[in-house]
């Protein structure tokens, strides 16, 4: 599914740069190695030069610092959370998910997945279910994750988030839909 969400965006915005920085060091290390296979000729004085031992040295560094800033912005991004608008949690169960709208009373469902039988044309297996989380659209959404019994992992992928569900301790995560949809 495409981005639905700023946090996604700029995920695969990241993707994209660092794919890019890789295609290009991977480039030139091949350009490199092709050059000293066909070529039979050595410059001696660049074998001990300094300034040679310096840029190689010194040009990874500025590689890996293009790299890492970006992704500690993204990392940062993630765990911003604001005013929440709604508080969801999700609690992990062996077979199933439960969900509580923690703002509201008594407002709670458990979500199991459709047997393959039930399924409709153009549902996916694995991925429906017979009660779907409703979340607001624009809005910033708190969801606390937990689980009853084994380690789990909610994810939704064109939001930008995944948390795992360990039993005994409860994670958080950030969810803003910029459009409607089925995620």
């Amino acid at each position: 599914q495409n981005a639905a969400s700023p946090i996604m965006e700029e995920l695969i915005a990241f993707h994209d740069h660092a794919l890019m920085i890789i295609f290009l060091i991977s480039s030139l290390v091949l350009y490199i190695i092709s050059l000293m296979l066909t070529t039979k000729l050595t410059h001696t004085s660049t074998m001990n030069a300094q300034e040679i031992e310096m840029i190689w040295t010194i040009l990874p560094a500025m590689i890996l610092i293009m790299i890492a800033l970006p992704s500690l912005r993204i990392l940062y991004m993630t765990d911003e959370f604001n005013k929440p608008y709604l508080t969801l949690k999700a609690i992990g169960h062996q077979w199933y998910w439960s969900y509580e709208y923690s703002d509201y009373e008594d407002l709670a469902f458990d979500s199991y997945i459709m047997p393959t039988y039930f399924l409709e044309p153009g549902e996916f297996r694995l991925l429906e279910v017979d009660n779907r989380t409703t979340l607001p659209m624009e809005a910033d959404i708190r969801v606390l994750i937990s689980s009853q019994d084994v380690l789990h992992s909610w994810a939704v992928p064109s939001l930008g988030v995944k948390a795992d569900a360990i039993p005994g301790r409860l994670n958080q995560a950030m969810v803003a839909s910029m459009r409607p949809g089925l995620y």
